[in-house]
Order: structure tokens, then C-alpha cells, then sequence
């Protein structure tokens, strides 16, 4: 049997989306279970891979498919294709398995040509709107299909509008736009060297071909590697016949959610424009109404809309995003998937869909993107800093959150300011799929025109970003590089503040607030907590980032670096006086200036942890990291422990390593300078003691000792720990309980450690530094190359942010089985960046970890991400 590329709407299901992708199935079930669907069909994802192994065209069995369904399409809808009487016209639209809204093309009124408008005019009495869309179909054609720059389109309507003193579209007239079709087609002839095509059958081949082709566009590539979507699963193209928005008054086209996707309230949102096509909303160029001013227009229209919004949202169980067209006074849905929605809104619908009886608490928890949680963990505007400040204009509040940053009006300057450290606000008078990637570097986005639905609203909302649309006072030059509000100018450069709550925005720089938990973000975090295994603990240097992390839900501290201590302007002096001591004596004399101030850190932490677990990490980094570079700071060094510039100059020089990640640090360091791991340690249970002695609390320490590849250098270290806590332990005469562990980074640790549980109390991965090792780069310099690696398809993604799980992950899960059969109680985590990774979490839940430990921001992230791995693997 032959292999099926192509379905009518009809044959297929809600279930076929990895086929259909998620538009086909979603236009099949609609039609399935009766809602009022124009007819059409689908080519399936199999066909765009195919496309792409047969050098990006589109084989004659795949064409011959097309055809056979385009009759069947005619069939049914009793239109023919490229009929001067009766043309069947369509629209050809992407449609990933996984929503990617924008990102690939759409074309609208396909198999209009000299001819079928003729027809159309004629069939609809109403030669003004075939024209307008035949003057449509060739701008989207033109864009998507012979990539002739849009602009060369639109300014040729701008100009018309302006030589007639039209504001809006709809002011042309028939014979205007008869006159634009003659110019829009000598722009085709100038830029392709030949007439624009005529044959719909060829227009519906090209269009296909151009829509597989957007699959892997620059934007659409960079979609899925934020979004972390597949880039094997291809799109599946949707054919389906034309409603239209754009034959009169009573016609109309329009996008709806079924809850407010910025908020999760359970109350219709969306917009609509009455004589329009869709692209018209979307792309902002008219001020939408709201969804329910169609009460107004038709009570009868509206009163169906809602109840069809209720039938989708109950089918489907979750919160819709859907597209809708009005052709003479009837409604058609033209697409309805899963709603893209900030975080807050995310939480909000699955606590109120649990509630409501359609789902349970688990699939509540699987719905939220604990990527996505980010959003609500960043500050707000001060309010008192926010009554001071000045507004300069207002627009729509399209995405919640706060932002200040330069201006930046193009997304080519605000992504290249970005990557030097420059906090952006892009501002554009409408963004459209192509400024993805300067979206993606602001930490705002300022519209001009748009709706709460257009481009920058949807995809600043599912970025979560902060973003004020549609701030019509604001008067955008992107070529002069500034705007105009109440006739003052602002240039690129200058710093303005967003707030995507009300819309408002600021001039000048704001103070922010840090966010509190509460609400339905707590009963989520709550539901996570009593399904997830794995405990959540937080890296934490500091009393300030151990507090915030408490408040986000901390069970520990898995890390705490001590060498952050040590950079405090008023410590930096002992500390490179005791590096650069030529005798033991010397390096105990500083060492006890810092004992104290080491000892109050840690007291300071414990407080704010209570009677959590801390994990403290003994000195890691090389010693060289410690000393003065600047030749002033030589001197005065020279000078305060008197000894001549030269000769501290060479002792910096002699401490340089070629190679620093590999050289004198971690165990390596107390082995050689035992010292130091003395005043470490006892600054730990010294501290230790007292808040337990003060608060009556049961302190039990975790003694990390980092860098570990062979037992022997455990033991040794272990031996100075245990030796000076039972010294301290003898002379209070007082009994302390702690644990001596080690780091996990270094591969030969891995590959050995059943041997070394036979000392350790506990294992903590550092992914950070087995990553570097077993793949052999170094982080801080892996980025120059890593970029192209992914493009290439070398690496899937960037191995520091997310655990490689086939090699790294084989040597942790090498370690946890070799140590847990030395040691069953063995206590194991991960302390590295991807301790706060939700696919790398899955992976640490699935090999047995106890915890992960990650930044104070990226516990509640944890926390969820522990619980769906969980529920997943259950």
C-alpha cells in the first residue's frame, strides 16, 4: 500500500497531530464533532521531511496526492480551482506538531489570478473586495513564495492612501486597488524577471514549497532552539478553502482566548476587526475592538462565539487560542490550539482547571512550563520610585513584568548590544517574526501599533517578556532611530521603563522590588511538593541569596563557595597576604585575621537556614584568581607587608598557571596548604556550635571537599577535617554531628567511586566541572565554538546548561550505582548550573539523586520540574 501523505480535514482526529501537526489535527476534531469548519485538507509532516531528502522539492507522488484532494475539496465545496465562473480560492497555512505562532508563513486568497478575480467580483457583486484580495494575495505571495521584501509592497499602499488622503485601507476604492494589482505586478516582473504566475495549480505548488521551506527559516530556527522544539518533526501544511473577512460591513475576522492569557481570569478575551482579513489583526496595522463590542454588532454572532468557546475549552480541557472569520453574518473557525499564556496566567488556569472538576492535580502540574516560572520570580517596580516617575505615554499592557533599558530600534542593534551587557528595550512601530532574535535579547518590547494579540503581544507573553503594544501617542522613526511623544524626541540610547502590567511607560531607569510567592502560585508549588521525590536545595554564598532562596522553598544548601567570601573589599588584603606568605607560620598569622570573618559568614547562614542542611565547599579556585594585576595594587600590597615591589611581582608570577581549571585548586590546595582547610573547618563548626548553643538548634554541617579523583586525596583531607573538629569538639567539650563528603567532577572520581564512599558521607555532583572534563572544554571559552556546534548539528544543545545525559549523564549514573553499592544509605545531589535545568532534573530524579541544588531564583523552577519528573515517570 502506498504510504498516505495527504488527509481531508474529515479523516482525521485530534490524536494525529504528529502527523497532521497541531493546526490539522485540531481542523479535523473541530470538523469531527461539528463546529462550523471551512473544508480542506492536510499534507502531512512525512511529506515535509520528505521535501527536505529529496533536495527541497516536492516528489511527483506528494503532487499527485494534491491533486487528487484538491478535486475532493472541489467536490465538497462546489467551487473549482482556477474557474473563471466559480473560483475555489485557498488559504495554505504551517502547522507544527508544537505551536509556533509566527514563525513559519501563511498565504490567503491562493488561486486568484487575471482571470478568477474577474470571477470572484462578479460571484460577490463586489468588484472592491476581489481586488483588495487579489492585491493581498500577491503581497503575501510575493513575501512568502519569490522573497521580494514586503516593504516594496507597502510602500507602494502607503503612497496611494497618502496621494488620495485615506487614513485607512478600506478607503480604496476598487479602482484603486485595480491600480495597485497593475503595480504590485511590475514589482514581480522587476524583481523575478517574469510575470507573476497565473496558473493556480503552480500558485498552490510554489506556496507548499515555500511554506516546507519556512520550516528551517532563520526565525523559526531560532523558535525552536528557545523553545527547545525538535528540529526533525517538520510542519504539515493545512489547504483549506477562503472565508472572507473583507467583503463588506458584515464580515469580519478575528482572534479570541477562552481566559485572559496575561492573567489566567476566567473571562473571553480577544479582538476582531469588522471587513478585514486575518493578517490584519495580527500584524496591527488597524486598532482592533475588543471581542466584545461584537455583542454590540451582532448579539446573535456573539451569543454563538461564546458558546462555541465553552464547547472547545471543555473538549479540550484547557485554555484556547482561536482564529475566527465572519463571511456575510456567519462564523467559521479557522484554528484553535492550546493558548500560549505568561506564567501567571499558566498557574492561574490549571489551579481554577483542577477546581473546575476538568483535570487533576497532576496533569494541572504537567501543564506549567517550570522553565516558564522565571517570569514570576524577578522584581517589579518600587511603587514609591513609580509615583515620582514620569510617564510618557500609555499603551496596551500586551505582557506583565517590568523592564528598564537603552532604546534600541532595530532587532539587529538591540541583539548585538545585548551580548555586550546592555539592557535593551526594543522599540518598533510594529515587530514582526523577523525581529525574534532582538526580542529574545530585550528585556522589553515597545510597540506603536497592535493589539493585546498581535505579534509582539503573543510572543513577548510566551518569551516572558515585559511588553507595552499598541502606544499610539508614540511616534516611531526606526530609520532616524528615535521617537516623538507631545512633541519631545527621544533617541536611541536613552533609557526608558515598561510596565507590561499597565501599560505605561516611563522615562529614565526605575528601582525594582523583589517578588513574593502567594496565591495560586503557592498551591501549585504546594501540590509539587507532596508528589516530588527529589528535595530542592539552593547554592547560596551569601545570608541575602539564602534568604530569598528560603522564601522560594529551599530545603538546604547544597553549595556554598566559600572563596566568594574571600573577595570582600576588606578581607582581600589577609587573604592575598596569606597566598603570598613564604612560610607556614606567616600563612597562619593572616589566616587568623580571617577565621573570625569566615566564622560570622557562616553563622549569618546558619541563621537563615534554621535547622536545614548546609553544604560548604572548602577553597576550590587556583590562588592566582586572588592576586592584584594592576601595578599600583602590586605596590601597595609591597608595601603593607614589607617586602620590595619585585620580589612580590615574581611571587605573583611564580603562582600563574598555564592551565588553572586543571592546576592547584581544590583538594590539591588543603593538601599543600593544610592550613587553610584548618581555618576553614574551623570556622564551619565553631560556627556551628554557637547558633546552636543560641537558638537550641541541631546543626549538622556538611564539610564539602571539592575536586577529588582518587581516594587517597580524600582521605587526606578528610583526615585534617576530622582531626581539627575533634580537637575543637574535645577542648568545648561538646558533641556535634557532621558530614564529611566530597564533589563529584572529576571523571576519574566517577569511575571510582565505590572506592571513595568507602570515606565519603556524601556524593555532590558538580556537573559544571565534569562537563569540562569529560568533554575536554572549558566553559568560559566553549563559547566561541559551542554556537556553531549546534547550528551544525554536532550538539544537540549547550552541554553546560543542560546535563548531556549519553556521556556526562553515564559517568553520574556510573557513580551513583558504584557508590550506592559500597555505601546503600549514601546521601547523593548535583550542585552544577544544571541542578535548576528541568530536563536535566528528570534525568537526576530518574538515576536515584536525593536532591539538586541550583541558584535561590530557580528553586521554585526545581521544585516543579522534581515534581513532573515524577509524575512522568510513575
Amino acid at each position: 500500500m502506498l504510504k498516505k501523505y495527504v488527509y481531508m480535514f474529515s479523516e482525521g482526529n485530534a490524536d494525529m497531530k504528529d502527523l497532521l501537526g497541531g493546526k490539522g489535527a485540531n481542523l479535523a476534531e473541530m470538523t469531527r464533532i461539528g463546529l462550523p469548519v471551512p473544508p480542506g485538507f492536510t499534507i502531512t509532516t512525512e511529506a515535509c521531511n520528505l521535501f527536505y531528502k529529496t533536495g527541497e522539492k516536492l516528489s511527483e507522488e506528494v503532487k499527485k496526492e494534491i491533486y487528487t484532494y484538491l478535486e475532493k475539496l472541489e467536490k465538497k465545496t462546489g467551487k473549482f480551482f482556477g474557474n473563471k465562473i466559480n473560483p475555489l480560492l485557498v488559504s495554505v497555512r504551517s502547522g507544527a506538531k508544537i505551536s509556533m505562532p509566527g514563525m513559519m508563513d501563511t498565504i490567503l486568497n491562493l488561486g486568484l489570478n487575471d482571470e478568477t478575480v474577474l470571477g470572484l467580483a462578479e460571484k460577490t457583486q463586489n468588484e472592491r473586495f476581489a481586488y483588495d484580495s487579489y492585491r493581498r494575495f500577491i503581497q503575501m505571495f510575493g513575501d512568502v513564495v519569490l522573497k521580494i521584501k514586503i516593504y516594496k509592497f507597502e510602500n507602494l499602499l502607503e503612497k496611494m492612501k497618502k496621494n488620495n488622503g485615506f487614513e485607512e485601507d478600506t478607503q480604496l476604492t476598487a479602482e484603486h486597488l485595480k491600480e495597485l494589482v497593475k503595480q504590485f505586478k511590475k514589482i514581480v516582473k522587476k524583481e523575478i524577471g517574469e510575470d507573476f504566475p497565473q496558473d493556480p495549480k503552480k500558485q498552490l505548488l510554489m506556496a507548499v514549497e515555500a511554506v516546507f521551506s519556512s520550516w528551517n527559516n532563520p526565525r523559526a530556527i531560532a523558535y525552536r532552539k528557545y523553545n527547545e522544539i525538535p528540529n526533525d518533526i517538520g510542519t504539515a501544511v493545512n489547504i483549506q478553502s477562503m472565508v472572507f473577512g473583507n467583503m463588506g460591513n458584515d464580515c469580519g475576522t478575528g482572534v479570541a482566548f477562552t481566559r485572559n492569557p496575561s492573567t489566567g481570569e476566567k473571562k473571553l478575551f480577544g479582538e476582531f476587526l469588522m471587513n478585514a482579513q486575518g493578517e490584519d489583526v495580527v500584524a496591527g496595522i488597524r486598532t482592533p475592538k475588543s471581542i466584545e463590542q461584537l455583542k454590540e454588532i451582532s448579539p446573535k454572532l456573539y451569543e454563538q462565539f461564546v458558546k462555541i468557546t465553552e464547547i472547545l475549552e471543555n473538549h479540550y480541557r484547557d485554555m484556547q487560542d482561536i482564529e475566527f472569520t465572519i463571511e456575510r453574518s456567519k462564523l467559521y473557525l479557522l484554528q484553535t490550539r492550546t493558548g500560549k499564556r505568561t506564567a501567571l496566567a499558566a498557574i492561574r488556569i490549571a489551579s481554577d482547571l483542577v477546581h473546575e472538576g476538568l483535570i487533576q492535580k497532576e496533569e494541572a502540574l504537567l501543564r506549567i512550563d517550570s522553565k516558564q516560572l522565571d517570569q514570576l520570580l524577578h522584581p517589579t517596580f518600587d511603587t514609591q520610585a513609580l509615583k515620582q516617575a514620569k510617564v510618557l505615554a500609555k499603551g496596551l499592557p500586551a505582557s506583565p513584568g517590568a523592564a528598564s533599558g537603552k532604546v534600541y530600534f532595530s532587532a539587529e542593534k538591540a541583539t548585538k548590544v545585548a551580548k555586550n551587557g546592555e539592557k535593551v528595550i526594543l522599540v518598533r512601530q510594529e515587530t514582526s517574526p523577523e525581529d525574534i532574535e532582538g526580542m529574545y535579547a530585550a528585556q522589553g518590547i515597545l510597540t506603536a501599533r497592535g493589539g493585546m494579540t498581535s505579534h509582539a503581544a503573543v510572543v513577548a507573553r510566551g518569551m516572558g517578556k515585559c511588553c507595552v503594544a499598541g502606544t499610539s501617542t508614540i511616534r516611531v522613526n526606526e530609520q532616524k532611530k528615535e521617537f516623538i511623544v507631545a512633541g519631545k524626541t527621544y533617541y536611541e540610547g536613552e533609557y526608558i521603563s515598561l510596565d507590561g502590567s499597565t501599560g505605561k511607560v516611563y522615562l529614565g531607569k526605575i528601582p525594582t522590588v523583589e517578588p513574593s510567592i502567594s496565591g495560586y502560585f503557592q498551591e501549585i508549588m504546594q501540590w509539587a511538593d507532596d508528589i516530588r521525590r527529589l528535595k530542592v536545595r539552593t547554592n547560596a554564598d551569601n545570608p541575602k541569596d539564602a534568604a530569598t532562596a528560603v522564601k522560594f522553598g529551599a530545603e538546604g544548601i547544597g553549595l556554598c563557595r566559600t572563596e566568594h567570601m574571600f573577595f570582600n573589599e576588606e578581607r582581600i588584603p589577609a587573604v592575598r597576604k596569606m597566598i603570598l606568605s613564604k612560610t607556614r607560620q606567616q600563612r597562619e598569622k593572616y589566616l587568623a585575621e580571617l577565621l573570625p570573618m569566615q566564622k560570622e559568614d557562616f553563622k549569618e547562614i546558619y541563621i537563615q537556614m534554621g535547622e536545614r542542611p548546609v553544604t560548604i565547599r572548602l577553597l576550590d579556585p587556583p590562588l592566582h584568581e586572588f592576586l592584584p594585576n594592576q601595578e599600583q595594587e602590586i605596590k601597595t600590597l609591597a608595601q603593607s607587608m614589607e617586602v620590595s615591589f619585585d620580589e612580590l611581582k615574581d611571587t605573583i608570577e611564580s603562582l600563574k598557571e598555564f592551565n588553572p581549571m586543571l592546576g592547584h585548586r581544590g583538594c590539591r590546595l588543603a593538601i599543600t596548604y593544610p592550613e587553610i582547610a584548618v581555618m576553614q573547618t574551623r570556622a564551619i563548626i565553631e560556627a556551628a556550635i554557637e547558633i546552636s548553643l543560641e537558638k537550641g538548634w541541631k546543626i549538622k554541617p556538611e564539610i564539602m571537599i571539592p575536586l577529588v579523583g582518587s581516594v587517597k586525596e580524600l582521605q587526606n583531607v578528610k583526615k585534617i577535617i576530622v582531626d581539627t573538629i575533634d580537637e575543637i569538639l574535645q577542648n568545648k567539650k561538646i558533641d556535634l554531628a557532621y558530614l564529611v563528603g566530597t564533589m563529584i567532577e572529576v571523571p576519574r572520581a566517577a569511575l571510582t567511586a565505590d572506592e571513595i564512599a568507602k570515606e565519603a558521607d556524601f556524593f555532590s555532583f558538580g556537573t559544571n566541572d565534569l562537563t569540562q572534563m569529560t568533554y575536554g572544554f572549558s566553559r568560559d571559552d566553549a563559547g566561541k565554538f559551542l554556537r556553531e556546534y549546534e547550528e551544525k548539528e554536532i550538539l544537540d544543545q549547550d552541554p553546560f546548561s543542560s546535563i548531556d545525559q549519553i556521556g556526562v549523564g553515564k559517568l553520574v549514573e556510573l557513580a551513583v550505582k558504584l557508590g550506592r553499592k559500597e555505601k546503600s544509605n549514601l546521601k547523593i545531589g548535583i550542585c552544577g548550573e544544571h541542578g535548576g535545568d528541568p530536563i536535566s532534573i528528570a534525568f537526576f530524579h530518574k538515576v536515584g539523586l536525593d536532591y539538586v541544588s541550583c541558584s535561590p531564583y530557580r528553586v521554585p523552577i526545581a521544585r516543579l520540574a522534581a515534581a513532573q519528573a515524577k509524575i512522568i515517570n510513575k
